[in-house]
């Protein structure tokens, strides 16, 4: 148990919004249960959620003491109240969601809370199909990412078993993920494959594309074909036979057609909007059953509108 006073400040207001201000990382959920519960005294007296909290007020809390801490970085979850998810498919093994441009797929160094993961493990919280306290070592995931600044289709994981299986089918390439983006000028010809080596930048945080091997170069293949011409643009289907950092954005560049809104392997025209025109839109598990109990997974499709 733990006891607050109530400051002048904080007079006035009703319990449950007083408790949503000063536990800004416990879900709404949370505190009205805590409330239903009578887990809340004011002077001694249990409160529900309608009392109102005056100055000097006393309140004692029967909660456990982990709620009067601030979140572990690996617990930033907890700082979102309202997960905010574009969900395309659920079962009680996997998500599939659609991200949207400008949201990262993991926290980084200058952003925790704020990221496609956390928000995944907010929702799951909030439905009660995670328990951060009932797991020793995990917490959804994701099994795979997406650039920042692209759109579309990722898969998350909700229970271990289903996260090795996905990854492991990533690995051996049975789970297609296909993109639309848009290109300045076309490529030619309109279709055909890319293949190259790519060499990360850690440092600059960038890629570059070599015709031939070299040290810290991965292999990188992408099959392409192009949809539709749109005066100096194009928009161009991608299917990743390999899944490089940056490997659509930049090997498109390195054939002479770099993303439109791609300042990084490109540059911004008069009036064009940063962020490159590159959509997730299908995502297809290309994998026959095995007799895994993810067998109902086998040959599912998930497309989104590219709205390029």
């Amino acid at each position: 148990m733990r006891e607050l006073r109530i400051g002048k400040n904080d007079g006035g207001q009703r319990l449950d919004r007083f408790l949503r201000k000063a536990f800004p990382h416990v879900p709404e959920a949370t505190i009205q249960k805590w409330l239903r519960e009578k887990r809340v005294r004011i002077n001694g007296v249990r409160a529900g959620r309608d009392a109102r909290v005056e100055a000097d007020d006393v309140l004692s809390l029967y909660i456990r003491d982990e709620f009067f801490e601030a979140p572990r970085e690996d617990e930033a979850f907890r700082l979102i109240k309202t997960p905010v998810l574009d969900v395309v498919y659920e079962d009680e093994n996997i998500l599939v969601v659609s991200k949207p441009a400008g949201l990262l797929s993991h926290p980084d160094e200058r952003e925790k809370v704020n990221t496609l993961l956390t928000h995944i493990q907010a929702y799951l919280f909030a439905k009660g199909e995670y328990d951060p306290d009932a797991e020793a070592t995990f917490a959804p995931s994701l099994c795979h990412r997406i650039d920042r600044n692209t759109r579309g289709l990722v898969v998350a994981a909700k229970n271990a078993a289903a996260l090795r299986y996905i990854e492991e089918k990533i690995r051996r390439h049975e789970v297609e993920k296909t993109y639309v983006c848009l290109t300045k000028g076309a490529p030619r010809p309109p279709a055909g494959v890319l293949e190259g080596y790519i060499l990360r930048d850690r440092e600059r945080k960038t890629v570059r594309v070599y015709d031939a091997s070299r040290p810290g170069a991965l292999y990188a293949k992408t099959i392409y074909r192009t949809l539709e011409r749109r005066g100096n643009t194009a928009l161009v289907e991608c299917r990743l036979v390999t899944g490089r950092t940056h490997q659509i954005r930049a090997q498109m560049a390195a054939a002479g057609c770099p993303l439109v809104g791609d300042g990084k392997y490109g540059s911004l025209g008069r009036g064009e909007s940063a962020g490159q025109r590159l959509v997730a839109y299908r995502l297809r598990f290309a994998w026959g059953k095995d007799g895994s109990p993810f067998d109902y997974l086998a040959g599912r499709e998930f497309v989104i509108e590219p709205g390029l």
